[in-house]
């Protein structure tokens, strides 16, 4: 086997084939059926950091401000993500609360300070604890689903459906920073190239 190539396994069909390293923005594709079996993103870990360093601004934004803003009976109230885990612990449904402060709280910082500490680590730390690095790596893509934006948006959609001839709800500038930081964790995590990680030249 050639220095510069591996042997993979492709997930569709299960052919073992031997693969050249690709370049940057590249994708090898397998030889019965046709799916990628590598790719390595073509932006570089500059566009990681700012689309990292763009959701974490957005993010203080998007739990300080309300998610929605509801008028009902003709009481007006505006709920943040902090408030909504609140409520739910007041009515006792606290392991609802716990996935709503861990999937729209904990998770998206985690996964942005993962991400501005690897693209970090790239461009000042290379060769020191690569495997460690990795780790934060695969911890960082396990945690991903559990940002659920599509969980706040089916909610906005059943209160909206709901209570719909109650009262009124409006979106917040809240949500909209929400889902700007989900969008762009979500970019940032997939432009992020891993093998960056274990590059020393």
């Amino acid at each position: 086997m050639a220095p510069h190539e591996m042997l993979l396994a492709c997930e569709t069909c299960g052919l073992a084939q031997r693969v050249e390293e690709v370049e940057p923005g590249m994708t090898a594709e397998c030889i019965r059926c046709g799916s990628p079996i590598l790719s390595r993103p073509a932006s570089g870990p500059q566009t990681t950091a700012a689309l990292t360093i763009a959701a974490l601004v957005l993010y203080i934004p998007a739990n300080i401000y309300p998610i929605l803003s509801m008028n009902l009976y003709g009481t007006y109230s505006e709920n943040t993500i902090w408030d909504g885990v609140v409520s739910l612990m007041q009515y006792n449904e606290y392991l609802v609360a716990a996935i709503v402060f861990l999937a729209s709280i904990v998770v998206p910082l985690l996964k942005l300070l993962g991400l501005l500490f690897l693209v970090a680590s790239v461009r000042w730390g290379r060769g020191r604890r690569l495997r460690a690095r990795t780790h934060i790596y695969k911890f960082i893509e396990a945690i991903g689903p559990w940002a659920m934006l599509d969980v706040f948006l089916l909610a906005i959609l059943v209160a909206l459906v709901k209570l719909g001839d109650l009262g009124k709800i409006i979106p917040g500038p809240g949500l909209i920073a929400f889902t700007c930081v989900v969008v762009f964790t979500m970019l940032a995590s997939q432009s992020f190239d891993p093998k960056l990680i274990w590059n020393r030249e």
